[in-house]
């Protein structure tokens, strides 16, 4: 098993930034890929980034690229999303997830989180 708890949502104006964390514990050696996905009031869950933290590959949706980067501590098991630049559509529920496997974009992901609520304001 593996548990993530997601955290560092919040309120934030329009082109401002904030950074989630995914704490990430239990058997998390058996996972080889770490993703954020998030869905919006109203719309499917929808991917937003993934990485292998074992070879650093990393993919990223077309509406976050360049804003959004994904990162790993491996050391303390912590997935992180630096979220710059954003925007009112980038609200959303933001849900941490860890799979066996290659990077996919799919919501096919072994463990998810609890979610934790970003709001951008215009």
């Amino acid at each position: 098993q593996v548990q993530l708890v997601e955290s560092g949502g919040g309120l934030v104006q329009a082109g401002g930034s904030l950074r989630l964390s995914c704490a990430a514990s239990g058997r998390t050696s058996s996972m080889s890929t770490m993703g954020w996905f998030r869905r919006a009031p109203g719309k499917e869950r929808e991917f937003v980034a993934a990485m292998r933290p074992i070879t650093s590959s990393t993919w990223y949706a077309d509406s976050v690229k360049g804003r959004f980067t994904i990162s790993t501590d491996n050391a303390k098991n912590i997935v992180y999303l630096q979220m710059n630049s954003l925007k009112p559509d980038d609200t959303a529920v933001y849900y941490c997830a860890a799979r066996r496997g290659v990077i996919i974009t799919q919501d096919q992901y072994d463990y998810w989180g609890q979610g934790t609520q970003v709001t951008v304001s215009s």
